[in-house]
């Protein structure tokens, strides 16, 4: 008799909290009272994007802009940062937690938030500020009431080890995708294609980026395998430090925003992580 993907999901989570468990691995501020599960995003009713956008800037939190993922479903990324997610991404690649994300998702009637709490510690790992974390999810609570929490989750402790599978890549196996200084990568980006694939720009200090990029709408397209409700992951971006443009390992940024991800899901887009990296490498060229 086949598994079903819920009772797989519980399996693979209390794995994670088993081994998570077994882990010698530092840990981050305030994680005493961190939960054993978490999950990646918070759910509420539908609403425009121009409505999550007045309440975000409400909140105190900086809209950097709303990208069509999916026309024919309605949806929509609306990505967003505040000087608390930029100081705290502001280390040695870390730069990734500068962003949060809200899908605006007209084919399920229904916003998705990513979490902060298991966001920040999937991309902050060890350098996490558990409690700063935890006031963020508290925040965006109190913008959108009876935000509900995502089936989709993991181990708290366990995201510092995440990776997919045996052999695949953790968070600090990021790609470099280009080299050379720093302006000059960040000069290529935002020429290439007029202008039009840089979506967004996030100064973190002198000398380190963050761009929201824009795949080719081939590549794109993988959601819809694997997903639609979760295609808030998109934009992909680019990490611009230390003479360096480096993405996340696609295996890894995939698997992590899509938890209960199952390896038949995972062989449907198994061309797709190579085919982002041939994306994100091209405005360097």
């Amino acid at each position: 008799m086949p598994v079903s993907k819920k009772i797989l999901s519980v399996v693979m989570i209390a794995m994670a909290v088993l081994f998570s468990a077994c882990s010698t691995k530092s840990t981050g501020t305030g994680e005493e009272s961190a939960p054993k599960v978490v999950s990646a995003y918070l759910i509420g009713s539908m609403l425009s994007s121009e409505e999550v956008s007045a309440r975000l800037t409400a909140a105190g939190f900086e809209v950097l802009g709303t990208y069509p993922i999916n026309k024919k479903n309605k949806l929509e990324t609306l990505v967003f940062t505040n000087n608390i997610l930029k100081a705290m991404a502001n280390k040695p690649n870390r730069g990734f937690a500068a962003l949060g994300r809200v899908l605006i998702d007209g084919k399920n009637n229904q916003i998705s938030i990513t979490n902060p709490v298991y966001f920040g510690k999937a991309f902050m790992q060890q350098d996490v500020n558990y409690s700063e974390m935890l006031k963020l999810k508290e925040k965006l609570i109190a913008a959108f009431p009876k935000l509900r929490e995502s089936e989709d989750r993991w181990s708290y402790r366990g995201l510092s080890n995440y990776h997919f599978m045996v052999a695949m890549p953790y968070y600090q196996d990021t790609t470099i995708v280009a080299e050379g200084p720093t302006e000059l990568l960040l000069k290529k980006a935002q020429q290439y294609q007029k202008g039009k694939a840089l979506l967004f720009t996030v100064k973190l200090a002198k000398g380190k980026y963050l761009l929201g990029y824009e795949l080719s709408r081939r590549t794109a397209r993988f959601p819809e395998k694997i997903g639609m409700d979760k295609a808030g992951l998109l934009p992909y971006t680019i990490l611009i430090e230390n003479n360096e443009a480096r993405i996340m390992a696609p295996k890894f940024y995939l698997a992590v925003s899509y938890p209960q991800l199952s390896m038949g899901q995972f062989m449907k887009i198994a061309t797709v992580p190579g085919a982002i990296e041939r994306d994100l490498k091209k405005p360097f060229q």
